[in-house]
């Protein structure tokens, strides 16, 4: 059976400042799926310069939302090792991290060369059970122009990408 990977929002987003109707910031991003670091993205083929971690994860459902003035949320279940043979018995359907980060990547202009920059965004740590629950909500200060969004969940003890916006589809 052959997998396919499919990125959330990868459509070009540049967005303003302005506000809803309601007065609150608009969103830029939301998603209610993640993608588990597996196949060729383990420990190589890095996404905006983020390498996938050395072990392949899984997940069973992420929900999330970024808006224009930085806040994001994220509200993760079940982001574990996979069951996948490469993975030490001990470990698998487990999560060995205490924390979760989460990373925005932006697509900006560079006003200075006028080429464009990956500009990446890294939160604090929020806790993270052994069953690979956890909510990231925090505030991340985006570029003025801030195009084709990605959003990461990284180990909280280094810089490796557990999962990502997107979906795996049979």
């Amino acid at each position: 059976m052959k997998k396919t990977l499919v990125f959330a929002s990868m459509a070009l987003l540049l967005f303003t400042t302005a506000a809803r109707a309601d007065g609150g910031p608009r969103t830029i991003l939301s998603w209610t799926t993640m993608y588990g670091v597996d196949g060729a993205f383990v420990g190589k083929n890095p996404i905006r310069g983020v390498l996938g971690d050395e072990l392949p994860w899984e997940i069973e459902s992420a929900r999330g939302s970024l808006t224009v003035d930085g806040h994001l949320r994220i509200n993760v279940k079940g982001l574990v090792f996979s069951g996948d043979e490469i993975v030490p018995p001990q470990l698998r359907g487990i999560n060995d991290e205490h924390e979760f980060r989460a990373l925005v990547s932006c697509l900006a202009e560079n006003e200075t060369t006028g080429a464009i920059d990956t500009v990446n965004l890294t939160t604090q740590g929020f806790p993270a059970s052994r069953s690979g629950d956890s909510r990231i909500d925090a505030f991340v200060e985006l570029p003025e122009d801030c195009v084709a969004p990605m959003v990461f969940v990284l180990a909280g003890s280094e810089d490796f990408w557990f999962a990502v916006n997107g979906a795996e589809t049979d």
